[in-house]
């Protein structure tokens, strides 16, 4: 007898199927993914909390798209259960020690090009939905609007991950000052099902996990949880998306002799060509690991690794989250971190979304006919990304 848990599980794992066939554009894209479906079309959580979970995650170490990926599976699935995306396979075959990329020392193809080409500039009309969406939302008012402009500066004056704690610290100090009172928000929080003895447990896995794995690696000379080690430390220890993780993993990985510099590469490249979040790379490091379990173990062990701490982290933070964000003060603060995720997200439209993908007219058209679908035509995601894709091998790269 299918049961009402069963069928909720079964519509975690078929939306997660979806975005993690079509959600390329890096962790900011994600994002703008996560709130056409999960939260405009399905509504498994309003537009402040979602808002308010993003502004959680960013603040945490890790993948934050991914972060928010799992409180949605969490959320909604009724327990630990969190997205699971296919992308998290290994993006390509391991290529040989030579290979620089994974389409061969000549690169992509012209068509191969256009299509990944067109894919990208689809980030470009994603976010830029979500921006104008969640600011009619999230910054209403002048002093929302004040606090998200005020974001925004931050983050393009001060780059990388101290610009954007400090314009969600920023928000959430300007929201005590000028955004108190009933009514400056219509939103009810989202009820996450993990118990504070869950969450403690989950903090505790967590730090046991940075000290034990290496220690015991390094008594043992066991390759596979010294490998298990760097993977691990690269996804607890990373702010600021997902390129950050890059110098973790290659001083973690090429420097001690796991992989070579011209695999690392290759991984590179070819975890830029799939759907998903850039911490993919690691199923294929994991595959051609050299002196630990290579091949499937080593890409799953791999993958664990690096996606565990960051599930722990979410796991471990949110029965703390729901009871904080219900005071009166709490939610103030909230208020203005959710003005300043419409800075922050403004300011990742341009770079790196924007200077990344639009290198021309053509591009700036094809990123605003997607726009206006998304907006004006609510056209699906999926079908955005089919036309963007078939624009991109008629236009070229």
């Amino acid at each position: 007898m299918r049961t009402s848990t069963d069928g909720q599980l079964a519509e975690v794992f078929s939306a997660f199927l979806k975005l993690g066939l079509t959600s390329f554009g890096g962790p900011i894209a994600h994002l703008g993914y996560f709130r056409d479906e999960l939260v405009l079309r399905r509504r498994w959580i309003d537009e402040e909390a979602y808002a308010d979970l993003v502004a959680l995650c960013q603040f945490l170490p890790g993948p934050a798209s991914s972060q928010v990926g799992f409180s949605l599976g969490i959320l909604r699935g009724g327990g630990w259960r969190a997205g699971s995306r296919p992308s998290r396979a290994s993006p390509s075959p391991p290529p040989s020690s030579s290979s620089r990329s994974p389409w061969g020392r000549g690169g992509p193809g012209p068509l191969a090009a256009g299509v990944l080409h067109g894919l990208k500039l689809v980030a470009v009309a994603v976010v830029a939905q979500a921006v104008w969406g969640m600011a009619r939302t999230l910054a209403p008012d002048r002093p929302r609007a004040g606090l998200g402009l005020a974001a925004l500066w931050l983050v393009v004056l001060l780059p990388g991950a101290a610009g954007q704690l400090g314009a969600i610290a920023l928000g959430a100090a300007g929201g005590l000052l000028l955004c108190r009172g009933p009514g400056a928000g219509s939103g009810h929080a989202a009820a996450f099902p993990v118990s504070r003895r869950t969450g403690l447990a989950s903090l505790a896995l967590f730090a046991a996990l940075l000290v034990l794995p290496g220690s015991v690696a390094a008594l043992t000379g066991s390759g596979a949880l010294a490998a298990f080690d760097a993977f691990y430390r690269a996804g607890a220890l990373v702010f600021g998306g997902g390129h950050v993780v890059l110098p973790l993993l290659q001083a973690s990985l090429v420097g001690p002799g796991f992989v070579t510099t011209d695999a690392f590469l290759a991984g590179y490249g070819a975890a830029q060509a799939v759907p998903g979040p850039l911490f993919t790379v690691a199923a294929y490091l994991g595959a051609v690991l050299q002196g630990a379990p290579g091949g499937v173990p080593g890409a799953a062990l791999a993958l664990a690794a690096i996606f565990l701490p960051g599930l722990l982290l979410v796991l471990g933070t949110l029965p703390f989250w729901d009871a904080l964000r219900a005071r009166p003060g709490a939610q103030a603060a909230m208020r203005g971190t959710n003005a300043a995720v419409v800075g922050i997200l403004a300011a990742a439209l341009h770079d790196p979304v924007w200077t990344s993908s639009v290198h021309s007219p053509r591009d700036m058209a094809v990123a605003a006919t997607g726009f206006v679908l998304l907006t004006v035509g609510r056209a699906p995601p999926w079908l955005v990304v089919l036309l963007s894709a078939a624009a991109g091998a008629r236009l070229g790269p």
